[in-house]
């Protein structure tokens, strides 16, 4: 049986040395789950925030196998989990990540530069940079594009009192973004996209910047974790350092379902 965990306490040590952000959520029971087989003396444990599970621990088909449902991004500690699921789901596609360093002291004044030159770049007429508030919020659960920018908080109201995130604004939609995926005590973890038709202007650029500086104000740390080297060349025009590649699997498989937690 797979459970719910509510004492952290008895995972902690299995993430231990394990820098990501994204289980700090669940670990602090900020956003996101915890999942076990045993929750009196776990061996291992899946954190799942978004659609990203972390396995940590001994390797355990079940936990692998009981994924929620749709598309998943698995990320295991070591090989031996890595093996297990190939094993469980052989289609999975295994992909490399870049972490970046978690220690970035920003430019401030260099990031404060990046904004007034969009606005006063006179090809930049008629874009808006802004706040995502509770409008901006639906309109970003409207579009593929911008949907990821909330979509792993439970709801609108979740959204803005964890969430930070800034647009650009033109002719009324959505045209680039970033955004917290997630939040932890100390932070958020940013989700970067711009429209298709609106890339290579550095919008995206400017939207991080400004939500940097934003959690920089409220004492939060801006994490980042790039999907591609794209992402890993943006995070260091923005004053960030490249850490080191990882293993992860995209899983678009049906997983199983999680049983409500015990009783205590």
């Amino acid at each position: 049986m797979i459970y719910e965990i509510d004492d952290m306490k008895k995972v902690e040590e299995l993430f231990a040395g394990w820098e990501e952000t994204l289980f700090y959520s669940c670990l602090q029971k900020v956003m996101g789950k915890i999942y076990v087989t045993d929750t009196e003396a776990p061996e291992s444990a899946m954190a799942y925030v978004g659609c990203f599970g972390f396995l940590a621990g001994i390797p355990d088909k079940e936990l692998i196998m009981r994924k929620p449902d749709g598309f998943s991004i698995l990320v295991p500690q070591n090989e031996d989990w890595s093996a297990m699921i190939e094993e469980c789901f052989p289609d999975s596609k295994r992909v490399t990540r870049y972490a970046i360093r978690k220690d970035t002291v920003f430019d401030e004044e260099y990031l404060n530069s990046l904004i007034t030159g969009f606005k006063n770049d006179p090809k930049f007429t008629g874009y808006e940079l802004k706040a995502i508030d509770a409008e901006i919020y639906e309109l970003c659960l409207n579009d593929p594009v911008t949907r990821d920018f909330v979509s792993s908080f439970e709801s609108k109201e979740r959204y803005l009192e964890l969430g930070r995130g800034m647009v650009i604004m033109k002719e009324g939609r959505i045209v680039a973004g970033a955004s917290s995926f997630t939040r932890y005590k100390d932070g958020i973890e940013i989700e970067v996209d711009t429209a298709p038709n609106e890339r290579r202007k550095g919008l995206a650029t400017v939207c991080s910047a400004a939500l940097i500086l934003n959690c920089l104000e409220e004492g939060l740390y801006p994490s980042w974790d790039a999907a591609n080297l794209d992402s890993v060349h943006l995070s260091e025009k923005l004053g960030y350092e490249f850490d080191h590649e990882y293993a992860a699997y995209e899983v678009n498989q049906p997983g199983g379902r999680f049983s409500d937690r015990p009783e205590k």
